[in-house]
């Protein structure tokens, strides 16, 4: 009787074994398409945040059609204005954003009017 009862322990434990693995094994391929998906799909919207007088991060790369949002973190106001006149914003106090859309590849630099020396620029592929 005894070892019939640790057979059939052991075997539940070989049959919890088995479904761990499979369970593992799914959760593994379930994660890896979702990485696939999230890496094949181009990403819609993308965020630059205004702090420090600084742009970050300086040089942000995208797909064409990404919009673009910057957001004033810093307690100064700002604005973002592209060096190829494609866009400029308002003024941008604390916590408020402007948003441009970038529709053609290319490599689109901008600044701060108001500090010149904050730079940044957006590659678009």
């Amino acid at each position: 009787m005894k070892v019939m009862m640790t057979m059939m322990v052991m075997k539940k434990r070989v049959c919890f074994a088995g479904a761990a693995v499979v369970l593992v094994a799914a959760t593994v391929a379930t994660l890896s398409s979702m990485s696939a998906n999230a890496q094949s799909r181009p990403a819609t919207a993308q965020e630059v945040k205004i702090d420090n007088f600084s742009f970050g991060p300086a040089t942000l790369t995208v797909a064409a059609g990404t919009t673009v949002t910057w957001t004033n973190r810093d307690d100064t106001p700002h604005n973002v204005v592209s060096t190829a006149h494609m866009f400029k914003s308002k003024v941008v106090d604390t916590d408020e954003k402007f948003s441009y859309t970038f529709t053609k590849p290319g490599t689109f630099p901008y600044f701060c009017s108001i500090h010149p020396k904050m730079t940044g620029k957006v590659v678009v592929q």
